[in-house]
């Protein structure tokens, strides 16, 4: 579950050798807190409730879910429950689509969260299958949940910008160009990703935004 603390830190220090720009970013904002979640439906279920709507939101649909379904959130039960009676708990027409995806894939087997490819593209090829899962979505899971330490989500903006920031550029690298470059930090690239979404944050903090992605 997720890069423990001991990890993070290694996969840090490895970076800060190869790269000097990231060993400056260290000493001025220090180490992340480790980013863990629970491996399983639950954990993309949670993602499907909460995207587009406000943390607020989101915990109070997930709540009334949970009280129709059950905390376990049955696979087999949520994919047979009518979708009147999802709409009623706060999830929108799509959304219950991808909730009834997430669980028919599980209910039936065809998708095993236990047993995820090693290789990391062909696992996040098996959770894209879900509808309403892209790849940043499977990236986040791999690296929150299973703890993957070479997951790198270079289509995520905070990522882009934070890279960019670190590496002196005066603007905002795109995907491509953060991938190509990423290529140089292999196989740290998830603990890199944990402290630009640090760094970026400490950094907005530092002049007074309150606010961060993730």
């Amino acid at each position: 579950m997720g890069l423990n603390a001991k990890d993070l830190r290694k996969g840090l220090d490895a970076l800060a050798r190869i790269e000097p720009a990231f060993a400056s970013g260290l000493a001025a904002f220090g180490y992340p807190d480790t980013r863990i979640s629970a491996p399983g439906h639950v954990s993309l279920l949670r993602t499907i409730v909460g995207q587009q709507v406000s943390t607020a939101s989101a915990n109070a649909i997930y709540g009334r879910l949970e009280a129709l379904i059950g905390p376990e959130m049955d696979p087999a039960k949520l994919a047979a429950t009518p979708d009147e009676d999802l709409r009623a708990v706060g999830l929108s027409r799509q959304k219950i689509s991808y909730v009834k995806s997430l669980a028919g894939l599980i209910a039936s087997g065809e998708l095993d969260l236990a047993h995820l490819p090693a290789d990391d593209e062909e696992a996040i090829a098996q959770l894209t299958k879900i509808k309403g899962i892209g790849r940043w979505s499977a990236e986040i899971y791999l690296l929150f949940a299973e703890g993957r330490p070479d997951i790198w989500p270079a289509g995520d903006l905070a990522v882009q910008i934070e890279i960019g920031h670190l590496l002196g550029q005066e603007e905002r690298p795109a995907e491509k160009l953060v991938r190509s470059l990423s290529e140089a930090w292999r196989p740290h690239r998830g603990a890199l990703a944990i402290f630009a979404w640090h760094h970026y944050g400490r950094r907005l903090s530092a002049k007074g935004a309150d606010k961060a992605p993730i």
